[in-house]
Parts: structure tokens; C-alpha cells; sequence
């Protein structure tokens, strides 16, 4: 399933994968729900062996699915504790909690994408999750159309995706990057990128506090091709986020050999192991110390892109997880069959 203004309408297959596009009301508080309920309810005339809802938020209308398709094994995936933002109402968090316990207690299984949620999960609700951690499989970009719009240059520039994370993060690296360069300690023509959904409500206090500076550049909503070249050729990825599920952006980021810098969050570390560098979330002075140190030591940062590029290779390879999500839905479906044929089996011997 595919929202209307994600996918482009015409596009109704991909790789072999059927399409099914589905409306959605344009609101930051009911775009998600709005279209995840639409879509559970086209599921439940469907002829589904497994549905697998993404994130807590929309894994809270499984329950519809459980109460009328009994048969169809539901899988959920718990990437985040989205409630934990700053930004979301009390009602928006309370309704998140609401879709993780239904995540976690009503589905047929719930997958963390990391260890941290796992523990978490079975601290809570007493109750085991399936480790798989987000994936990335990305090739390098040679080409450089997009860096020649913004005026960029191979290894002249620091890149932050900031579509996912919460604004308070990408105000200390604005924040940081303008001490640096005001104190003389940017290296030429280096410059800060960051790629920013254009409906963020944030962005003109973004813009106001970067001071319109040339070193700091604002995209919006880049194709996948622009992405990839913008990743590709960064000195630094930098992932600033105070709170996090299992970021995506990080992945790719060191999938392209390129090294990154962090905060210290528990998912960003389990992510970036011995692979990359971190400072305290939420300190702005300790992200500026230790930007200012890695924008001089290319050779050290340019060793750690290489590291980054073979743990991903190693842990995080898309075919793995492929297969191990794979594996959940077979052993589950097997297991459910299993219950199925002993009711039948008991029922019967109860009728005779």
C-alpha cells in the first residue's frame, strides 16, 4: 500500500510488487492514521496470507484486522517510541502508547528493529520480540548534477537529512557550524547541507537562526537520484537527533562510505559501533568541539567512511533482513496453522 502523494499515481507496479494507492487527508495529525485506516480496511476483503503493519502509530488499527480476519497472520514493527518527541500534542502521545501496547500485545508478532526497543519491549510487556534492524544497499554516485545547483563541491560540504529529525537537533548543528566558521576554523569553501521536507513548519525559524549565511544550504524534498548524490559526495554525515528510532539516513549515509557523526542515543550508537564518531546529545558545545576537529582530520574521517561502508556490508545488508522477515512470516504462519488444526481436531473429538 502506497499513499496518493508519496507514489506517483501511474506507478502501479515496482519490481514486481503490486501497487495499491490509497488517499489520505493532508494533516500532520491525520495524514498517517487516516490512510492506514483506509488501507486496513481494503485488506479486509482481501485474500491476505500476512499483513504487516509499519510503526506504532499505524499498528494501532491491527486490532480490526485481528477481530475480523482471524486467519491472516498479523506482523507488526516497532521502529520507535514515537510519543517521546517534544513537538507531538498530549493527545498524539497518548494515542502512540495506545498503538504500542496494541503493536506488542495484538499482533501475531512484533518485530524491533533494535535491541534497544527489544529490551524494552520485554521489559515492559513481558513479551519477545524479533531483532531486525532496518537495512541499506546503496552504490556510489559519481555524477554531480545536483551538487552543481547548489554550487558544491566533492568532500566541501557536511550533510544532515532532516525530514525525520526533531528541529532542537538541527539547531545545535546550525548553531555549531556558525561558531566554527565565525572563529576562523572552517576549512574554504566548506559548507553545511540539509535536506528538509519543504512542509516542515520549522523551517523559516531554521532559516532565520542560519542568519541566510551562503555556507548554509537549505534542499527540499530532493528526488532519490539527488539524494544519492548528495550523500555521496559529503566529508561528514551528521545525525544531531535528541530522540530516534533507527534512523534510515544514518544507514545510507555510511553505506556511501561516508563517516558519520552522531549523538550519543542508543540507536545511533548501536548503529555506528566502533564505525564512527558521537557527541552528547543535546550539547551544542561538544558538537561544535568535535566538528571543528573532524572538519581537519581528512584522512582520519575518510578511514572511518571506509569502516562504516563494511559494517554496513556485514550487518545491515537488505537481503539479509529480507530473508530473516521472510523467516517471521513462515514460522508464524506454520505456528497459527498448527493452533488451527488442534481446534479442529479438538472441536471435532468434542462433537463425537
Amino acid at each position: 500500500y502506497t499513499r496518493n502523494n508519496y507514489t506517483e499515481k501511474s506507478l502501479v507496479k515496482y519490481k514486481g510488487i503490486r501497487l495499491i494507492h490509497i488517499p489520505s487527508i493532508r494533516s500532520k495529525n491525520l495524514e498517517t492514521i487516516s490512510y492506514t485506516f483506509l488501507a486496513t480496511i481494503h485488506a479486509l476483503f482481501q485474500e491476505y496470507d500476512v499483513i504487516h503493519y509499519q510503526s506504532i502509530g499505524p499498528a494501532s488499527l491491527s486490532f480490526i484486522l485481528k477481530f475480523f480476519k482471524r486467519k491472516t497472520l498479523v506482523i507488526s514493527t516497532f521502529h520507535s517510541r514515537d510519543y517521546l518527541g517534544k513537538k507531538r500534542s498530549e493527545f498524539a502521545k497518548r494515542y502512540l502508547r495506545f498503538g504500542e501496547k496494541i503493536a506488542c500485545k495484538f499482533s501475531d508478532k512484533t518485530i524491533a528493529i533494535s535491541k534497544n526497543i527489544r529490551n524494552y519491549v520485554f521489559s515492559k510487556y513481558k513479551i519477545k520480540t524479533v531483532y531486525i534492524p532496518n537495512g541499506a544497499q546503496t552504490e556510489y554516485n559519481c555524477q554531480t548534477q545536483a551538487l552543481d545547483r547548489w554550487e558544491l563541491k566533492d568532500k566541501k560540504y557536511i550533510f544532515c537529512i532532516g525530514k525525520v529529525i526533531k528541529s532542537e537537533g538541527i539547531k545545535y548543528l546550525i548553531e555549531a557550524f556558525k561558531k566554527i566558521e565565525d572563529t576562523n576554523k572552517l576549512p574554504n569553501n566548506m559548507k553545511l547541507v540539509i535536506d528538509m521536507d519543504d512542509s516542515n513548519k520549522q523551517i523559516d525559524e531554521l532559516q532565520k537562526i542560519s542568519s541566510h549565511r551562503k555556507s548554509i544550504i537549505f534542499t527540499y524534498n530532493q528526488t532519490r537520484a539527488a539524494l544519492e548524490q548528495l550523500f555521496s559526495h559529503s566529508y561528514l554525515f551528521v545525525q544531531p537527533s535528541e530522540s530516534e528510532g533507527f534512523p534510515i539516513s544514518l544507514l545510507e549515509a555510511m553505506s556511501y562510505k561516508i563517516a558519520p557523526l552522531v549523538s550519543d542515543e542508543p540507536e545511533n550508537m548501536e548503529i555506528i559501533g566502533k564505525c564512527g564518531f558521537s557527541f552528547k546529545a543535546g550539547n551544542e558545545e561538544d558538537l561544535e568541539n568535535k566538528l571543528a576537529y573532524l572538519l581537519n582530520k581528512y584522512s582520519e574521517v575518510e578511514k572511518m567512511g571506509k569502516l562504516s561502508k563494511e559494517r554496513i556490508q556485514k550487518e545491515y545488508s537488505w537481503d539479509s533482513i529480507a530473508k530473516k522477515t521472510l523467516r517471521v512470516y513462515e514460522l508464524n504462519q506454520k505456528f497459527s496453522k498448527k493452533i488451527i488444526l488442534r481446534k479442529i481436531s479438538a472441536e471435532n473429538k468434542s462433537y463425537v
